[in-house]
């Protein structure tokens, strides 16, 4: 009886994995749930890490059909929104980071650089409030226009994990640099 059951868990296992195979070479489709509004452009820039300018602000139009997802988003004081870099064009397996220790090379999945194969953004901002399908919000660090495809609340418990190899590899990077977080041409 044992082994029907493991025998049938390994077909049905298979499957999973040829179905996952299968997913892996058709293309995704998303669709934005919002639009960012900011001060920010190519021309301009925008912050390296928009949590590093608490102050700035901008909004995040949720569209209409959306809007009733909202409903305790409120509750929270800071959220993680999920978007698209639709400005951007290309990617390199390496980069060098600004601020970065430069005597590494940085695969392109060990940084936060905005040039992916998959340009998708990920940021923890500061919700201030929630008008009419608008959050406002602080720390944000998009470009004026960007497609939002979804948002999260930020958990502490879940999303906040303390490690000192991280911590470690977070300084070779430069987000400790004084010098960047005060220099605003690192900005732009």
């Amino acid at each position: 009886m044992e082994k029907r059951i493991l025998i049938a868990i390994l077909i049905m296992a298979s499957a999973q994995l040829n179905i996952t195979s299968q997913n892996r070479t058709t293309g995704m489709n998303y669709k934005p749930i919002g639009i960012i509004h900011t001060e920010y452009s190519p021309e301009t820039g925008a912050p390296r890490q928009g949590i590093l300018v608490a102050d700035n602000s901008g909004t995040i139009e949720i569209f209409p059909e959306y809007r009733q997802a909202l409903t305790t988003l409120d509750s929270f004081e800071y959220i993680i929104l999920i978007y698209h870099f639709d400005k951007v064009e290309s990617w390199d397996p390496v980069v060098d980071p600004p601020a970065s220790h430069h005597d590494y090379e940085f695969g392109l999945f060990a940084t936060r650089s905005p040039k992916r194969p998959n340009p998708i953004g990920f940021s923890v901002i500061k919700l201030e409030k929630i008008e009419s399908g608008h959050l406002y919000v602080r720390g944000i660090d998009a470009f004026d226009g960007t497609p939002v495809l979804d948002i999260k609340p930020y958990l502490p418990s879940i999303d906040c994990v303390k490690s000192v190899q991280n911590d470690s590899m977070e300084h070779r990077l430069g987000h400790h640099d004084e010098i960047f977080i005060k220099d605003s041409s690192f900005y732009k």
